[in-house]
């Protein structure tokens, strides 16, 4: 009979750090000839290899080391997908600073608060957003320098911008003899933040280590299966929660990557994934309904592209069933969040899923599918309780996992976790095989194609007008985006106003895709006993509401 210790021996292995570098150290080692091919923001394509990125890699590691940037400083990113931002993902990270990417489809506002709460020592751009950085650099007095991610022949002739240097000229300047120090795995790594709650955005600080587990998971058969037979084109930005991993878990897997820059309209993805032979990709709902409108319209056909992964938000059944009915192409329901890096479940079928019906496989793949090794789900109630995985009881879903956020960067908001879940903010219901499915959300964001637009920003502009008393912002469902908002207002007795000229209130002080995309005037908006307006009663009301306009186009 066995006896143990109350103390375990510890095992006789290796504790070699998690680091970000050692995966384009492997991609160079084992891959060295595989391609990147970017569609550059100039206009014309840029093919290399990963030996070739990883030895500009460190050629930037030692600029930034000249610059004076030190470990744990934050360096933040405006840009595309494309090969220099691939560069600094690596360099960046791997030299011990921390990657900080940005959105620029936020409001300038939001930019600046960004920028200035990440304490961001330099800024790297894109030409395509000179202008906006221009704008907010002003504002943002803690930067030291701005980096113009361009050759020497694209520099402007005149600028208002400091310190402002060429990315091609810092690469010139430094040779590739670069060691990657060995960090400790726990070191934070890059830096993403959300908007997906009322107030101003919240960071989520990731990890050496959690970036590296992330991306083991992801590459898992039950996931995105990636290989070095894969051609891969991470269409959601590399901007939005580090393209969802697929900077790293490509290299790692040591496929070919191709990235599609700032054209991401039907015709240009199209082109690209029959020009590159792509065989795999991911992005939101409303990227991949462009695609396959080029397709119907142009009676193209698809030749290598097998897999899509569809996140951000529901994809529509009848998208799923045009690729797969249509073109063969397998479209695969995903779910996560900034706050997970982003991914936590992918909704593959089993084998014994073979001999269900066409309807019920259909139903299967319409749900957000099984949590990936590594996180964990619970469905709980109001009051804390765990609630069973029937697949009809609904709850609020709570994760953890070894790639799921502790606490946000410098505390913002407060407790991040629930006796050590942290609380997604979905109402979902769990089937007995694991399968869940989001049924609704607890709060009061809306989800347009993918990205949040913050309700009560909305209405708080709204109710800055002087004409109106009280406002109140959903939304309401749209075939192409998802949701749209529609905004409820209650005038100010005997004020006059109309839906253009409250809309027109909103230039400026929003992004543009922000902007409500109809008005509706009431009497009165439903009020609690707690004298807050009832959205639960509103979205009631206006649950079938038609939109009269032509929604404003995200980007």
């Amino acid at each position: 009979m066995f006896q143990f210790s109350s103390s375990p021996v510890e095992g006789h292995m290796m504790s070699d750090p998690l680091l970000i570098s050692s995966i384009i150290q492997y991609a160079d080692r084992y891959h060295p000839d595989t391609e990147i091919v970017s569609r550059r923001v100039e206009g014309d394509m840029h093919r290399y290899t990963y030996r070739d990125c990883h030895k500009r890699a460190r050629k930037m590691a030692n600029a930034l080391a000249a610059l004076g940037i030190r470990p744990g400083e934050r360096i933040g990113t405006l840009a595309w997908n494309g090969y220099r931002h691939l560069e600094l993902y690596y360099a960046i990270s791997g030299s011990g600073s921390v990657m900080h990417t940005i959105n620029p489809r936020l409001h300038a506002d939001q930019i600046t608060y960004i920028i200035n709460h990440a304490e961001d020592q330099y800024l790297f751009f894109d030409i395509s957003f000179l202008s906006l950085v221009e704008s907010v650099a002003p504002q943002c007095k803690g930067v030291k320098g701005f980096v113009m991610m361009c050759g020497r022949e694209r520099m402007p002739t005149a600028t208002a911008l400091p310190n402002l240097h060429c990315y091609e000229a810092l690469l010139e300047q430094h040779d590739d003899d670069y060691a990657w120090p060995v960090l400790n795995e726990t070191a934070a790594s890059s830096l993403c933040y959300t908007s997906g709650t009322t107030g101003n955005p919240k960071g989520a600080l990731y990890s050496h280590r959690s970036t590296l587990l992330h991306s083991y998971a992801t590459v898992q058969p039950n996931a995105f299966g990636l290989s070095s037979r894969e051609v891969v084109m991470p269409v959601v930005p590399m901007f939005h929660v580090n393209a969802w991993g697929l900077p790293y878990s490509a290299p790692m897997a040591g496929a070919k990557l191709v990235l599609p820059g700032p054209l991401v309209d039907g015709n240009s993805l199209f082109e690209l994934i029959e020009e590159e032979g792509v065989t795999f990709s991911a992005g939101v709902p409303t990227v991949w309904l462009g695609v396959l409108d080029h397709a119907d319209k142009a009676g193209k056909h698809f030749t290598a592209f097998k897999r899509i992964v569809i996140g951000g938000s529901a994809c529509p059944p009848a998208l799923m069933k045009g690729y797969r009915e249509r073109y063969g192409v397998e479209v695969i329901h995903a779910w996560g969040m900034t706050e997970m890096s982003p991914v936590g479940a992918v909704c593959s079928l089993h084998p014994r899923h073979a001999a269900l019906g066409t309807e019920e496989q259909q139903q299967l793949r319409e749900k957000q599918g099984q949590a990936v090794f590594g996180i964990k789900m619970k469905v709980a109630g109001d009051l804390g309780e765990e609630l069973p995985w029937d697949g009809k009881t609904r709850g609020n879903l709570l994760v953890k996992g070894p790639w799921v956020i502790g606490s946000y960067f410098k505390g913002e908001g407060g407790e991040a976790l629930q006796n050590g879940w942290f609380p997604t903010g979905d109402v979902v219901t769990i089937d007995k095989d694991g399968y869940m499915q989001i049924t609704d959300r607890s709060k009061d964001v809306i989800k347009s194609g993918g990205e949040w637009i913050g309700s009560i920003d909305l209405e708080n502009i709204a109710m800055a007008h002087p004409a109106v008393h009280q406002a109140a912002c959903i939304g309401v469902y749209h075939p192409k985006w998802d949701e749209r908002p529609l905004l409820v207002v209650e005038k100010r007795p005997g004020a006059e106003l109309d839906k253009q000229s409250l809309l027109g209130f909103y230039e400026g002080k929003v992004a543009r895709w922000w902007l409500p995309d109809d008005v509706v005037f009431v009497d009165a908006l439903p009020i609690g006993a707690t004298g807050k307006v009832l959205k639960s009663e509103i979205r009631k009301q206006f649950k079938d509401f038609k939109l009269s306009a032509e929604p404003t186009r995200n980007g």
